[in-house]
Protein backbone atom coordinates (compact mmCIF):
# COMPACT_ATOMS: atom_id res chain seq x y z
CA UNK A 1 0.00 0.00 0.00
CA UNK A 2 1.32 3.66 -0.98
CA UNK A 3 1.49 6.16 1.64
CA UNK A 4 0.77 9.65 -0.16
CA UNK A 5 1.63 13.06 0.99
CA UNK A 6 -1.73 14.53 2.12
CA UNK A 7 -2.78 18.42 1.12
CA UNK A 8 0.07 20.65 2.62
CA UNK A 9 -1.23 23.63 1.91
CA UNK A 10 1.82 25.00 0.02
CA UNK A 11 2.97 23.88 -3.39
CA UNK A 12 5.90 22.18 -2.16
CA UNK A 13 8.05 21.23 0.64
CA UNK A 14 11.30 19.89 2.30
CA UNK A 15 11.27 16.60 4.01
CA UNK A 16 13.03 17.80 7.01
CA UNK A 17 13.44 14.07 8.83
CA UNK A 18 12.40 10.60 8.26
CA UNK A 19 10.88 9.39 11.13
CA UNK A 20 10.83 5.71 10.15
CA UNK A 21 13.01 2.63 8.74
CA UNK A 22 11.84 -0.27 6.57
CA UNK A 23 10.68 -2.77 8.71
CA UNK A 24 8.76 -0.84 11.30
CA UNK A 25 5.55 -2.10 11.95
CA UNK A 26 3.58 1.50 12.27
CA UNK A 27 0.03 2.20 13.56
CA UNK A 28 -2.76 4.16 11.28
CA UNK A 29 -1.68 7.82 11.98
CA UNK A 30 1.96 7.00 13.37
CA UNK A 31 4.32 9.90 12.50
CA UNK A 32 6.68 9.21 9.43
CA UNK A 33 8.20 12.31 7.93
CA UNK A 34 8.89 15.84 9.00
CA UNK A 35 8.32 18.19 5.89
CA UNK A 36 8.98 21.51 6.41
CA UNK A 37 8.26 25.21 4.36
CA UNK A 38 8.54 28.76 4.64
CA UNK A 39 5.65 28.72 7.21
CA UNK A 40 5.32 25.29 9.11
CA UNK A 41 7.04 22.49 10.11
CA UNK A 42 4.14 19.50 9.24
CA UNK A 43 4.53 15.82 11.06
CA UNK A 44 2.66 13.80 8.25
CA UNK A 45 0.67 10.57 9.97
CA UNK A 46 0.30 7.27 7.70
CA UNK A 47 -3.30 6.74 6.39
CA UNK A 48 -2.75 2.89 7.27
CA UNK A 49 -1.13 0.78 9.24
CA UNK A 50 1.35 -1.66 8.31
CA UNK A 51 5.33 -3.08 8.28
CA UNK A 52 7.13 -0.35 6.55
CA UNK A 53 9.04 -2.35 3.31
CA UNK A 54 10.09 1.34 1.04
CA UNK A 55 10.82 4.38 1.78
CA UNK A 56 10.97 6.54 -1.35
CA UNK A 57 12.01 9.89 -0.05
CA UNK A 58 15.17 11.17 1.51
CA UNK A 59 15.88 13.93 3.51
CA UNK A 60 16.33 17.62 1.50
CA UNK A 61 13.94 16.18 -0.95
CA UNK A 62 11.63 18.07 -2.46
CA UNK A 63 7.48 16.72 -2.37
CA UNK A 64 3.93 17.62 -3.36
CA UNK A 65 0.56 16.21 -2.90
CA UNK A 66 -0.05 12.83 -3.94
CA UNK A 67 3.56 12.22 -4.04
CA UNK A 68 4.34 8.42 -2.58
CA UNK A 69 6.37 8.60 0.63
CA UNK A 70 6.61 4.94 2.15
CA UNK A 71 5.16 2.05 0.97
CA UNK A 72 3.83 -0.73 3.99
CA UNK A 73 2.58 -4.26 4.19
CA UNK A 74 -1.27 -3.42 4.73
CA UNK A 75 -1.62 -5.40 8.57
CA UNK A 76 -5.44 -5.90 7.39
CA UNK A 77 -3.83 -7.95 4.58
CA UNK A 78 -2.14 -10.16 7.18
CA UNK A 79 -4.90 -10.32 9.40
CA UNK A 80 -7.20 -11.70 6.24
CA UNK A 81 -4.45 -14.67 5.68
CA UNK A 82 -3.99 -15.27 9.10
CA UNK A 83 -8.15 -15.20 9.73
CA UNK A 84 -8.49 -17.55 6.03
CA UNK A 85 -6.28 -19.75 7.54
CA UNK A 86 -8.12 -20.32 10.93
CA UNK A 87 -11.16 -19.82 9.18
CA UNK A 88 -10.14 -23.80 7.63
CA UNK A 89 -9.38 -24.95 10.33
CA UNK A 90 -12.17 -23.81 12.10
CA UNK A 91 -14.30 -25.56 9.35
CA UNK A 92 -12.47 -28.31 9.95
CA UNK A 93 -12.92 -28.57 13.46
CA UNK A 94 -17.32 -28.15 12.93
CA UNK A 95 -17.37 -30.95 10.89
CA UNK A 96 -16.29 -33.01 14.09
CA UNK A 97 -18.03 -31.12 16.71
CA UNK A 98 -21.02 -27.95 15.54
CA UNK A 99 -21.63 -27.23 18.25
CA UNK A 100 -18.53 -24.89 19.33
CA UNK A 101 -18.94 -22.72 15.93
CA UNK A 102 -21.74 -20.99 16.94
CA UNK A 103 -20.38 -20.01 20.25
CA UNK A 104 -17.34 -18.55 18.81
CA UNK A 105 -19.01 -16.60 15.84
CA UNK A 106 -21.53 -14.71 19.04
CA UNK A 107 -17.96 -14.19 20.57
CA UNK A 108 -16.51 -12.17 17.97
CA UNK A 109 -19.92 -10.66 17.22
CA UNK A 110 -19.77 -9.43 20.29
CA UNK A 111 -16.41 -8.27 20.47
CA UNK A 112 -16.76 -6.22 17.14
CA UNK A 113 -20.19 -4.62 18.47
CA UNK A 114 -17.64 -3.39 21.44
CA UNK A 115 -14.93 -2.33 19.55
CA UNK A 116 -17.16 -0.50 17.01
CA UNK A 117 -18.98 1.55 20.19
CA UNK A 118 -15.78 2.93 21.71
CA UNK A 119 -14.41 6.47 21.15
CA UNK A 120 -11.17 6.14 18.83
CA UNK A 121 -8.55 8.14 20.34
CA UNK A 122 -6.71 10.86 17.66
CA UNK A 123 -3.76 12.80 17.87
CA UNK A 124 -4.21 16.31 16.69
CA UNK A 125 -2.28 19.01 14.80
CA UNK A 126 -2.15 22.75 15.24
CA UNK A 127 -4.22 24.82 12.94
CA UNK A 128 -2.70 27.58 10.78
CA UNK A 129 -1.24 30.03 13.51
CA UNK A 130 -0.42 32.79 11.18
CA UNK A 131 3.69 32.63 12.04
CA UNK A 132 6.42 30.60 11.45
CA UNK A 133 6.19 29.82 15.15
CA UNK A 134 4.60 31.10 18.95
CA UNK A 135 5.20 30.43 22.27
CA UNK A 136 2.75 28.49 24.52
CA UNK A 137 1.47 30.80 27.25
CA UNK A 138 -1.52 28.22 28.77
CA UNK A 139 -2.50 25.41 29.05
CA UNK A 140 -6.24 25.59 29.55
CA UNK A 141 -7.33 21.68 30.03
CA UNK A 142 -5.65 19.00 32.45
CA UNK A 143 -5.57 15.03 31.21
CA UNK A 144 -8.67 13.51 32.04
CA UNK A 145 -10.86 16.56 31.55
CA UNK A 146 -13.73 16.03 29.29
CA UNK A 147 -14.00 18.99 26.38
CA UNK A 148 -16.21 19.90 23.78
CA UNK A 149 -15.72 20.88 19.75
CA UNK A 150 -14.72 24.51 19.83
CA UNK A 151 -13.56 25.25 23.41
CA UNK A 152 -10.63 27.04 24.15
CA UNK A 153 -8.28 24.52 24.94
CA UNK A 154 -4.31 26.34 25.05
CA UNK A 155 -3.33 29.90 24.39
CA UNK A 156 -0.20 30.52 22.12
CA UNK A 157 1.15 33.72 22.27
CA UNK A 158 3.93 35.14 18.79
CA UNK A 159 5.41 38.64 18.99
CA UNK A 160 2.27 40.13 17.88
CA UNK A 161 -0.79 38.48 19.31
CA UNK A 162 -2.22 36.39 22.09
CA UNK A 163 -4.47 33.28 20.38
CA UNK A 164 -6.73 30.57 21.91
CA UNK A 165 -6.57 27.15 20.05
CA UNK A 166 -10.10 25.59 19.87
CA UNK A 167 -10.81 21.70 20.61
CA UNK A 168 -11.08 20.16 17.01
CA UNK A 169 -13.42 17.38 18.48
CA UNK A 170 -15.47 16.47 21.75
CA UNK A 171 -14.02 13.71 24.00
CA UNK A 172 -11.85 13.06 26.88
CA UNK A 173 -8.03 14.31 26.56
CA UNK A 174 -6.06 11.51 26.93
CA UNK A 175 -2.56 12.98 26.56
CA UNK A 176 -0.68 16.97 26.43
CA UNK A 177 2.32 16.86 23.64
CA UNK A 178 3.09 20.41 24.58
CA UNK A 179 4.08 22.09 27.51
CA UNK A 180 4.26 25.45 28.57
CA UNK A 181 6.84 27.69 27.80
CA UNK A 182 7.09 25.43 24.61
CA UNK A 183 7.43 27.05 21.07
CA UNK A 184 5.14 25.39 18.19
CA UNK A 185 5.02 25.65 14.69
CA UNK A 186 1.99 24.82 12.48
CA UNK A 187 0.49 21.55 11.83
CA UNK A 188 2.57 20.31 15.35
CA UNK A 189 1.11 17.52 16.99
CA UNK A 190 -0.26 19.09 20.38
CA UNK A 191 -3.49 16.66 21.73
CA UNK A 192 -4.61 13.71 22.01
CA UNK A 193 -8.56 13.69 22.11
CA UNK A 194 -10.56 10.31 22.72
CA UNK A 195 -13.65 11.22 20.92
CA UNK A 196 -16.95 10.81 22.90
CA UNK A 197 -18.55 7.24 23.05
CA UNK A 198 -20.54 4.24 24.82
CA UNK A 199 -17.67 1.54 25.59
CA UNK A 200 -19.39 -1.68 25.85
CA UNK A 201 -17.85 -4.15 28.71
CA UNK A 202 -16.32 -7.23 26.71
CA UNK A 203 -17.13 -10.32 27.64
CA UNK A 204 -14.44 -12.86 28.81
CA UNK A 205 -13.32 -14.63 25.86
CA UNK A 206 -13.48 -18.09 25.86
CA UNK A 207 -10.59 -20.00 27.01
CA UNK A 208 -9.83 -22.18 24.12
CA UNK A 209 -10.09 -19.15 21.61
CA UNK A 210 -7.62 -17.04 24.59
CA UNK A 211 -5.04 -20.33 24.05
CA UNK A 212 -5.43 -20.08 20.22
CA UNK A 213 -4.64 -16.39 20.08
CA UNK A 214 -1.79 -16.69 22.41
CA UNK A 215 -0.46 -19.45 20.34
CA UNK A 216 0.40 -16.51 17.43
CA UNK A 217 3.37 -14.99 17.87
CA UNK A 218 3.22 -10.83 18.66
CA UNK A 219 4.11 -8.52 15.70
CA UNK A 220 7.70 -7.02 15.69
CA UNK A 221 7.96 -3.86 17.41
CA UNK A 222 10.77 -1.47 16.17
CA UNK A 223 11.97 1.95 17.78
CA UNK A 224 10.07 4.83 16.18
CA UNK A 225 12.69 7.21 17.20
CA UNK A 226 15.57 5.95 14.78
CA UNK A 227 16.12 9.41 13.03
CA UNK A 228 16.19 8.02 9.70
CA UNK A 229 16.53 4.88 7.60
CA UNK A 230 19.40 3.13 6.86
CA UNK A 231 18.27 1.11 3.72
CA UNK A 232 16.79 1.85 0.39
CA UNK A 233 16.60 5.86 0.74
CA UNK A 234 19.43 8.11 -0.12
CA UNK A 235 20.37 10.61 2.86
CA UNK A 236 21.16 14.30 1.83
CA UNK A 237 24.70 14.87 2.74
CA UNK A 238 25.11 16.06 6.49
CA UNK A 239 26.87 20.16 7.20
CA UNK A 240 30.14 19.92 8.23
CA UNK A 241 30.17 20.77 11.79
CA UNK A 242 32.46 23.58 12.36
CA UNK A 243 33.28 22.67 15.93
CA UNK A 244 35.71 20.10 13.98
CA UNK A 245 39.85 21.48 14.63
CA UNK A 246 41.48 23.32 11.64
CA UNK A 247 41.88 20.75 9.27
CA UNK A 248 40.37 18.11 10.32
CA UNK A 249 36.35 17.57 9.14
CA UNK A 250 34.06 15.28 11.28
CA UNK A 251 32.61 11.81 9.67
CA UNK A 252 29.04 12.35 8.59
CA UNK A 253 28.12 9.81 11.49
CA UNK A 254 30.12 12.04 13.85
CA UNK A 255 28.17 14.87 12.74
CA UNK A 256 24.62 12.92 13.17
CA UNK A 257 25.27 11.57 16.46
CA UNK A 258 26.24 15.89 17.53
CA UNK A 259 23.00 16.99 16.10
CA UNK A 260 20.73 14.18 17.27
CA UNK A 261 22.30 15.31 21.11
CA UNK A 262 21.02 19.36 20.31
CA UNK A 263 17.69 20.37 21.81
CA UNK A 264 16.27 22.17 19.06
CA UNK A 265 13.13 22.20 16.98
CA UNK A 266 12.51 21.78 13.45
CA UNK A 267 12.14 25.51 12.65
CA UNK A 268 15.16 26.68 14.70
CA UNK A 269 17.19 23.70 13.00
CA UNK A 270 16.34 25.35 9.73
CA UNK A 271 17.06 28.86 10.43
CA UNK A 272 20.54 27.58 11.63
CA UNK A 273 21.15 25.67 8.43
CA UNK A 274 20.08 28.94 6.17
CA UNK A 275 22.33 30.98 8.64
CA UNK A 276 25.23 28.48 7.95
CA UNK A 277 25.64 27.93 11.75
CA UNK A 278 26.90 25.14 13.49
CA UNK A 279 23.58 24.66 15.99
CA UNK A 280 26.14 22.22 18.32
CA UNK A 281 27.93 25.64 18.98
CA UNK A 282 25.02 27.36 20.07
CA UNK A 283 24.20 27.90 23.86
CA UNK A 284 20.06 27.36 24.22
CA UNK A 285 18.73 29.84 26.87
CA UNK A 286 15.07 27.70 27.32
CA UNK A 287 13.97 25.27 29.73
CA UNK A 288 16.97 21.89 29.61
CA UNK A 289 19.02 24.34 27.43
CA UNK A 290 16.58 24.45 24.93
CA UNK A 291 17.74 26.62 21.37
CA UNK A 292 15.36 29.51 20.37
CA UNK A 293 15.62 31.37 17.92
CA UNK A 294 16.86 34.46 19.30
CA UNK A 295 19.53 31.78 20.47
CA UNK A 296 20.63 31.77 16.89
CA UNK A 297 20.99 35.65 16.06
CA UNK A 298 22.49 36.10 19.32
CA UNK A 299 25.20 33.66 18.18
CA UNK A 300 25.60 35.37 14.92
CA UNK A 301 25.82 38.63 16.10
CA UNK A 302 28.60 36.82 18.88
CA UNK A 303 30.52 35.86 16.02
CA UNK A 304 30.07 38.91 13.85
CA UNK A 305 31.06 41.70 16.94
CA UNK A 306 34.33 39.32 17.94
CA UNK A 307 35.91 39.41 14.67
CA UNK A 308 38.88 42.18 14.71
CA UNK A 309 38.03 44.13 11.45
CA UNK A 310 35.00 43.54 9.90
CA UNK A 311 34.98 44.64 6.15
CA UNK A 312 32.91 48.25 5.76
CA UNK A 313 31.17 46.84 2.85
CA UNK A 314 29.26 44.36 4.64
CA UNK A 315 28.44 46.31 7.11
CA UNK A 316 29.69 46.09 10.64
CA UNK A 317 27.64 45.67 13.42
CA UNK A 318 27.72 47.09 16.54
CA UNK A 319 28.66 44.71 19.91
CA UNK A 320 25.41 44.29 21.95
CA UNK A 321 25.08 45.96 25.42
CA UNK A 322 27.34 45.10 28.25
CA UNK A 323 26.15 43.48 31.78
CA UNK A 324 24.33 45.27 33.99
CA UNK A 325 26.69 46.42 37.75
CA UNK A 326 26.46 44.27 40.26
CA UNK A 327 23.37 46.35 42.33
CA UNK A 328 23.63 44.31 45.61
CA UNK A 329 25.55 47.37 47.52
CA UNK A 330 22.68 48.97 48.89
CA UNK A 331 24.95 51.39 49.93
CA UNK A 332 25.73 52.34 46.47
CA UNK A 333 22.73 51.31 44.66
CA UNK A 334 19.79 52.07 47.00
CA UNK A 335 16.71 49.17 47.58
CA UNK A 336 15.94 47.66 43.99
CA UNK A 337 13.00 45.58 42.98
CA UNK A 338 12.68 42.62 39.62
CA UNK A 339 9.46 43.03 38.16
CA UNK A 340 9.22 40.30 35.18
CA UNK A 341 8.25 42.13 31.64
CA UNK A 342 4.65 40.59 30.37
CA UNK A 343 5.18 37.72 27.81
CA UNK A 344 3.86 40.50 25.05
CA UNK A 345 6.72 42.72 25.78
CA UNK A 346 9.27 39.66 25.94
CA UNK A 347 8.22 38.14 22.65
CA UNK A 348 8.39 41.85 21.27
CA UNK A 349 12.16 42.56 21.95
CA UNK A 350 13.60 40.22 18.82
CA UNK A 351 11.30 42.41 16.79
CA UNK A 352 12.59 45.36 18.22
CA UNK A 353 16.00 44.56 17.99
CA UNK A 354 15.84 44.47 13.75
CA UNK A 355 16.22 48.39 14.07
CA UNK A 356 19.58 47.91 15.23
CA UNK A 357 20.33 47.08 11.29
CA UNK A 358 17.90 50.03 10.15
CA UNK A 359 19.10 53.07 9.34
CA UNK A 360 16.38 55.03 10.78
CA UNK A 361 15.69 58.84 10.39
CA UNK A 362 12.52 60.78 11.14
CA UNK A 363 10.90 63.41 9.26
CA UNK A 364 8.96 66.07 11.47
CA UNK A 365 6.08 68.00 9.98
CA UNK A 366 2.37 69.81 10.92
CA UNK A 367 -0.84 69.79 9.32
CA UNK A 368 -3.33 72.12 10.08
CA UNK A 369 -6.35 70.03 10.66
CA UNK A 370 -8.72 72.82 11.50
CA UNK A 371 -11.07 72.58 8.57
CA UNK A 372 -11.28 68.70 8.65
CA UNK A 373 -12.03 68.63 12.85
CA UNK A 374 -14.78 71.22 11.60
CA UNK A 375 -16.05 68.29 9.48
CA UNK A 376 -15.17 65.66 11.77
CA UNK A 377 -17.84 67.28 14.20
CA UNK A 378 -20.37 67.41 11.67
CA UNK A 379 -20.50 63.85 10.92
CA UNK A 380 -20.10 62.12 14.53
CA UNK A 381 -23.37 62.37 15.89
CA UNK A 382 -24.96 60.67 12.69
CA UNK A 383 -21.97 57.82 13.12
CA UNK A 384 -22.45 57.66 16.83
CA UNK A 385 -26.16 57.02 16.32
CA UNK A 386 -24.84 53.91 13.98
CA UNK A 387 -23.17 52.71 16.77
CA UNK A 388 -19.14 54.19 14.85
CA UNK A 389 -16.60 56.05 16.78
CA UNK A 390 -15.58 58.36 14.54
CA UNK A 391 -11.78 59.69 15.56
CA UNK A 392 -9.46 62.42 13.61
CA UNK A 393 -7.61 58.58 13.22
CA UNK A 394 -9.93 57.39 10.44
CA UNK A 395 -9.19 60.73 8.17
CA UNK A 396 -5.53 59.84 8.74
CA UNK A 397 -5.81 56.59 7.42
CA UNK A 398 -7.36 56.94 4.67
CA UNK A 399 -5.43 60.05 3.71
CA UNK A 400 -2.38 58.11 4.60
CA UNK A 401 -3.16 55.04 2.32
CA UNK A 402 -4.36 57.52 -0.80
CA UNK A 403 -0.58 59.24 -0.01
CA UNK A 404 1.21 55.86 -0.43
CA UNK A 405 -0.69 54.57 -3.78
CA UNK A 406 1.26 58.31 -5.11
CA UNK A 407 3.96 57.40 -3.52
CA UNK A 408 4.53 53.61 -3.94
CA UNK A 409 8.12 53.36 -2.31
CA UNK A 410 6.83 54.21 0.97
CA UNK A 411 4.60 50.89 0.24
CA UNK A 412 7.58 48.70 -0.17
CA UNK A 413 10.23 46.36 1.52
CA UNK A 414 14.05 46.14 0.45
CA UNK A 415 14.94 42.36 -1.10
CA UNK A 416 17.39 40.34 1.55
CA UNK A 417 20.46 41.04 -1.27
CA UNK A 418 19.82 44.99 -1.44
CA UNK A 419 19.43 44.93 -4.74
CA UNK A 420 15.63 45.47 -5.79
CA UNK A 421 12.75 46.89 -3.96
CA UNK A 422 9.42 44.96 -3.48
CA UNK A 423 6.50 46.94 -4.13
CA UNK A 424 2.73 46.51 -2.47
CA UNK A 425 0.09 46.56 -5.06
CA UNK A 426 -2.36 47.40 -1.85
CA UNK A 427 -2.20 49.39 1.13
CA UNK A 428 -2.26 47.32 4.07
CA UNK A 429 -2.20 49.86 6.70
CA UNK A 430 -1.28 48.72 10.34
CA UNK A 431 -2.71 50.76 13.58
CA UNK A 432 -0.86 50.62 16.71
CA UNK A 433 -2.63 49.71 19.81
CA UNK A 434 -1.92 50.05 23.15
CA UNK A 435 -3.00 47.29 25.50
CA UNK A 436 -2.57 46.60 29.02
CA UNK A 437 -0.39 43.96 27.89
CA UNK A 438 1.73 46.26 25.43
CA UNK A 439 1.60 47.42 22.00
CA UNK A 440 -0.13 45.21 19.44
CA UNK A 441 -0.67 46.05 15.71
CA UNK A 442 -3.72 44.54 13.78
CA UNK A 443 -4.14 45.59 10.56
CA UNK A 444 -6.59 47.31 7.98
CA UNK A 445 -6.75 45.37 5.18
CA UNK A 446 -6.91 47.22 1.92
CA UNK A 447 -7.13 50.38 2.77
CA UNK A 448 -6.92 52.59 -0.12
CA UNK A 449 -10.46 51.00 -1.61
CA UNK A 450 -12.36 51.88 2.11
CA UNK A 451 -14.17 55.22 2.86
CA UNK A 452 -14.03 56.73 6.13
CA UNK A 453 -16.79 55.34 7.35
CA UNK A 454 -15.58 51.62 6.56
CA UNK A 455 -11.97 52.26 7.99
CA UNK A 456 -13.88 54.03 11.31
CA UNK A 457 -15.91 50.90 12.07
CA UNK A 458 -12.75 48.47 11.49
CA UNK A 459 -10.27 50.75 13.40
CA UNK A 460 -13.08 50.39 16.23
CA UNK A 461 -13.78 46.73 16.04
CA UNK A 462 -9.87 46.03 16.17
CA UNK A 463 -8.84 47.93 18.90
CA UNK A 464 -11.56 46.44 20.79
CA UNK A 465 -10.37 43.06 19.79
CA UNK A 466 -6.66 43.78 20.77
CA UNK A 467 -7.89 44.86 24.43
CA UNK A 468 -9.94 41.62 24.70
CA UNK A 469 -7.00 39.94 23.18
CA UNK A 470 -9.00 38.40 20.53
CA UNK A 471 -7.01 39.52 17.99
CA UNK A 472 -6.61 36.29 15.41
CA UNK A 473 -2.98 35.64 13.65
CA UNK A 474 -4.78 36.67 10.39
CA UNK A 475 -5.54 39.88 12.04
CA UNK A 476 -2.03 40.63 12.44
CA UNK A 477 -0.60 39.97 9.09
CA UNK A 478 0.33 41.28 6.36
CA UNK A 479 0.79 44.87 6.94
CA UNK A 480 3.10 47.27 4.50
CA UNK A 481 2.76 50.44 6.60
CA UNK A 482 1.85 51.72 9.72
CA UNK A 483 0.61 54.39 11.64
CA UNK A 484 1.17 55.11 15.57
CA UNK A 485 -0.75 57.81 17.20
CA UNK A 486 -0.74 58.81 20.71
CA UNK A 487 -4.00 60.33 20.28
CA UNK A 488 -4.47 62.77 23.24
CA UNK A 489 -1.82 61.31 25.49
CA UNK A 490 0.19 64.85 25.26
CA UNK A 491 3.61 65.59 23.41
CA UNK A 492 4.50 66.90 20.83
CA UNK A 493 6.44 64.94 18.40
CA UNK A 494 8.11 61.37 19.03
CA UNK A 495 10.57 59.03 17.18
CA UNK A 496 8.35 56.22 16.09
CA UNK A 497 10.77 52.58 15.27
CA UNK A 498 9.97 51.41 11.47
CA UNK A 499 8.14 48.03 12.20
CA UNK A 500 10.64 46.02 9.83
CA UNK A 501 9.95 44.57 6.51
CA UNK A 502 8.22 47.76 6.19
CA UNK A 503 10.01 50.86 5.30
CA UNK A 504 8.07 53.30 7.01
CA UNK A 505 6.08 54.41 9.67
CA UNK A 506 3.98 57.28 11.04
CA UNK A 507 3.64 59.16 13.71
CA UNK A 508 0.59 61.41 15.25
CA UNK A 509 0.89 63.17 18.60
CA UNK A 510 -1.69 65.25 20.41
CA UNK A 511 -3.14 68.06 17.66
CA UNK A 512 -2.92 71.88 19.55
CA UNK A 513 -4.19 74.87 19.14
CA UNK A 514 -1.19 77.18 17.51
CA UNK A 515 -1.05 80.87 15.80
CA UNK A 516 -0.88 80.68 12.18
CA UNK A 517 0.21 83.83 10.04
CA UNK A 518 -2.97 84.29 7.53
CA UNK A 519 -1.52 85.94 4.85
CA UNK A 520 -4.92 87.14 3.46
CA UNK A 521 -5.92 88.94 6.37
CA UNK A 522 -2.23 90.02 7.71
CA UNK A 523 -3.09 88.60 10.91
CA UNK A 524 -3.03 85.48 13.44
CA UNK A 525 -5.07 83.14 13.75
CA UNK A 526 -5.66 80.04 16.27
CA UNK A 527 -5.33 76.70 14.39
CA UNK A 528 -5.55 73.68 15.32
CA UNK A 529 -2.16 71.87 14.21
CA UNK A 530 -1.37 68.24 14.19
CA UNK A 531 2.30 66.96 14.75
CA UNK A 532 3.43 64.30 11.96
CA UNK A 533 6.68 62.58 12.35
CA UNK A 534 7.37 59.93 9.57
CA UNK A 535 10.67 57.98 10.50
CA UNK A 536 11.70 56.23 7.72
CA UNK A 537 14.31 53.13 6.07
CA UNK A 538 17.34 55.46 4.60
CA UNK A 539 18.27 52.51 2.73
CA UNK A 540 15.63 52.52 0.58
CA UNK A 541 13.89 56.28 1.33
CA UNK A 542 15.65 59.79 0.55
CA UNK A 543 15.36 62.52 2.67
CA UNK A 544 13.88 64.93 0.12
CA UNK A 545 11.30 62.17 -0.68
CA UNK A 546 10.39 61.92 3.04
CA UNK A 547 10.10 65.55 3.57
CA UNK A 548 7.86 65.65 0.33
CA UNK A 549 5.49 63.03 1.48
CA UNK A 550 5.31 64.07 5.10
CA UNK A 551 3.92 67.37 3.86
CA UNK A 552 1.76 65.85 1.03
CA UNK A 553 -0.19 63.89 3.73
CA UNK A 554 -0.23 67.10 5.75
CA UNK A 555 -1.95 68.62 3.22
CA UNK A 556 -4.51 65.64 2.62
CA UNK A 557 -5.25 66.29 6.07
CA UNK A 558 -5.97 70.03 5.82
CA UNK A 559 -8.20 69.38 2.83
CA UNK A 560 -9.99 65.67 2.66
CA UNK A 561 -11.82 66.77 -0.47
CA UNK A 562 -8.41 66.44 -2.16
CA UNK A 563 -8.58 62.72 -1.73
CA UNK A 564 -11.79 62.34 -4.01
CA UNK A 565 -9.85 64.29 -6.81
Amino acid sequence: MDIKAPDLGVDSAEVSEIMVAVGDVIAKDDNIVLLESDKASVEVPSSAAGKVTKINVAIGDQVSEGMVLIEVESADASDDNDDTAEEVTDSEQADDNNEDAPVEDEADAEEATDDAGEGASTTHALPDIGVDEAQVAEIMVSVGDTVSADESILLIESDKASVEVPAPEAGVVEKILVNAGDTVANGQDFIVIKAAGTPKAKPKADTAKTEDKADKPLPKTENKSQPAPTGEPKQAPAPTSTAAPAGKKLSEAEVNEKLVDVYAGPAVRKLARQLGVDITQVKGSALNDRILKEDLFAHVKNRLTTQQAAPAAQGAVSSGLPKLPDMSNVEIWGETETQDLSRLQKVSIPQLNYNTYLPQVTQFDLSDITETEKLRGELKGDMKAQGIGLTILAFIVKATAYALTQHPRFNSHLSDDNTQIILRKSVNMGIAVATDDGLVVPVIKNAQDKGIKQIAIEIGELAGKARDKKLGAKDLQGASFTISSQGNLGGTAFTPLVNWPQVGILGVSEASMQPRWNETKQTFEPRLMLPLSLSYDHRVINGADAAVFTRYVATLLADPRRILL
